[in-house]
């Protein structure tokens, strides 16, 4: 299964925006396109998550999950959305669900689960 991209409602669009711009930057992941009141974020020429406030309700926690390259992008991503306003809700670090399975997850404002995972030996 493939998506082409995912989007969800938030409650403070430039809250969540500044959120996702600075966890994801690391990852390079960045804004591609947008408006007063939404943005897709991706890579250059392929945006692969929309965020806005544009109508309609914010979904309970979701859970979503970026790769990363390296572990030290795992790292930079959990440090950036720290500082960024997220919460800790998993340090960076191996996990039970592979032998190379690294990440982190935070708590965005709105109490989604994000992650950067790794599944490259270190």
């Amino acid at each position: 299964m493939s998506f082409d991209h995912i989007g969800f409602n938030v409650t403070d669009f430039a809250r969540s925006r500044d959120f996702y711009v600075a966890a994801l930057a690391p990852l390079g992941i960045g804004i591609v396109a947008g408006g007063d009141q939404w943005a897709m974020l991706g890579e250059p020429g392929r945006g692969r998550l929309w965020i806005g406030a544009v109508g309609g309700s914010v979904p309970g926690p979701i859970h979503i999950a970026f790769d990363a390259a390296t572990r030290v992008q795992v790292q930079r991503f959990y440090d950036a959305a720290i500082r960024s306003g997220g919460s800790d809700n998993g340090r960076p670090g191996l996990r039970e669900y592979g032998a190379n399975y690294y990440a982190a997850f935070v708590l965005d404002p709105d109490g989604h689960n994000v992650e950067a995972v790794c599944r490259a030996a270190e």
